[in-house]
């Protein structure tokens, strides 16, 4: 498959994004050049993990053994980690319509119902539309119940950010006060409990050399990160009650608003409360939108 970006700019950012693999971002780049998002080449992209950011629909993370019930039926998923798990929904790697609405703004489309082989049981669309204005890029997702029976629902994105300028370390801070307990797999145990004192980032702490890879609730849908002379502010709206935070192996930081728990559909089929899995109606739509907001002397 031959990729190709399709770019935004305004006045301070600059997005490219990949229509052929999730419509995923490529880059977010400062009007100096410096990279917002963690930098990538298309050379070295073959799949939408190699990207900046990328979007989960229509479920976000892992679920258990590819595996779920709802409405009192079993649903078999495809297996598409090594764990035995699928991950992250099925339009990340898929090709995406993109239309340039203007110079600052674009609108990108999916329907399953073109793909012979989507990894979900209910036919589904989905838009993405992203606007660059002043210092922000501002991301809406759109996901609508296709099909002719309700369907369980949730979305995420997945945006990976430069850890390091320089020798410094940011500052990470976001209010959450619950996380989750996982498993070898990542995956919940049970119900979201109160946070530890070493994950807790209600006070600002440096994320250094630490491995994180947490699912936070209770999350007021703002996070920050702090470099001294420049910092950025993540403000997610309030149905992305989630917030994973990873250490990639590559050195980026990835902070993913999310509308659900990791593995939802299975929790809470067991009674588990707070995991916040969404049912769509047929022709129903859930929507979202996160602000990434650029501060200081970028």
């Amino acid at each position: 498959m031959t990729l190709h970006m399709e770019t935004i700019s305004s006045g301070a950012l600059t997005l490219e994004i990949v229509p052929e693999i999730g419509a995923s971002v490529l880059n977010l780049r400062a009007a100096s050049g410096r990279p917002v998002m963690r930098h990538v080449e298309l050379a070295d992209v073959q799949t939408s993990s190699q990207c900046a950011s990328f979007t989960l629909l229509p479920f976000s993370n892992r679920v258990r053994d590819a595996r779920f019930t709802f409405g009192g039926t079993e649903h078999q998923l495809e297996v598409t980690t090594k764990d035995g798990q699928t991950q992250h929904g099925d339009v990340r790697n898929r090709p995406w319509t993109v239309t340039r609405i203007t110079d600052a703004h674009l609108r990108c489309d999916f329907d399953s119902r073109a793909f012979d082989d989507i990894n979900w049981p209910w036919a589904f669309t989905a838009r993405v539309e992203y606007v660059l204005h002043g210092p922000h890029l501002d991301t809406s997702v759109t996901l609508t119940n296709a099909d002719t029976t309700a369907m369980p629902a949730g979305m995420g994105l997945h945006p990976y950010f430069a850890r390091l300028d320089g020798e410094i370390n940011p500052t990470l801070s976001f209010d959450a006060a619950l996380a989750y307990d996982t498993d070898d797999r990542s995956l919940p145990t049970g119900a979201a409990r109160p946070l530890t004192a070493e994950e807790d980032y209600r006070t600002p702490a440096h994320v250094g050399e630490r491995s994180i890879d947490r699912t936070y609730t209770a999350w007021d849908g703002v996070a920050h990160l702090d470099w001294g002379a420049r910092g950025l502010t993540v403000t997610a709206d309030s149905a992305f009650s989630h917030l994973v935070v990873f250490t990639a192996p590559d050195g980026s930081l990835a902070l993913e608003p999310t509308t659900h728990a990791t593995d939802a559909f299975n929790l809470a089929a067991q009674g588990v409360g707070g995991v916040d899995m969404r049912v769509l109606a047929p022709g129903q739509s859930l929507a979202c939108a996160v602000r990434v907001t650029l501060e200081g002397r970028w």
